[in-house]
């Protein structure tokens, strides 16, 4: 490599939960630079996800929501001898936590509700009930690992 890799920005945590993880989702939601109406988008859903799943803090109800959606392996095509196979690969930390917020947020945005911070709620209520898009994203994207797992020795 010719240059070097590029070095991590640190984020600065939120003003009302003090969580950097919230910044980080905040900034993926964000278009045109905009970020207090993707914050009050964010913290108008975490109003919403309280009405609605009481016996937990809306911010615990999100956290379990992204985890849910987070995925362990992924697959990569490789081309090898003329034909291109999928081989499955583990992820990084930082991608599985992209990935997870990246997929809720694109799904959200495909659902039919009245706001963005009705769809997000609905979103992250599903993901923490284990369904909904992004839950289902998650479990086609192991599903196509475990079954290309067969390609895996061809690992790079």
């Amino acid at each position: 490599m010719r240059k070097s890799p590029a070095k991590k920005r640190r984020l600065l945590p939120d003003a009302k939960f003090n969580d950097t993880m919230v910044t980080q989702f905040v900034n993926n939601m964000m278009y045109d630079g905009k970020k207090s109406t993707a914050f009050k988008i964010f913290y108008d859903a975490l109003a919403i996800v309280d009405t609605r799943v009481e016996d937990e803090s809306p911010l615990d109800v999100w956290k379990k929501a992204v985890q849910n959606v987070t995925p362990a392996v992924e697959v990569r095509s490789r081309r090898i001898g003329g034909a291109t196979f999928q081989i499955p690969q583990p992820i990084r930390d930082a991608r599985k936590l992209s990935m997870a917020m990246k997929w809720m947020i694109g799904f959200a945005r495909k659902r039919n509700d009245k706001s963005m911070s009705h769809k997000l709620a609905a979103e992250i209520v599903a993901a923490y009930k284990e369904e909904g898009a992004a839950f289902k994203k998650k479990q086609d994207t192991h599903r196509m690992a475990e079954a290309n797992k067969a390609f895996s020795h061809f690992r790079f």
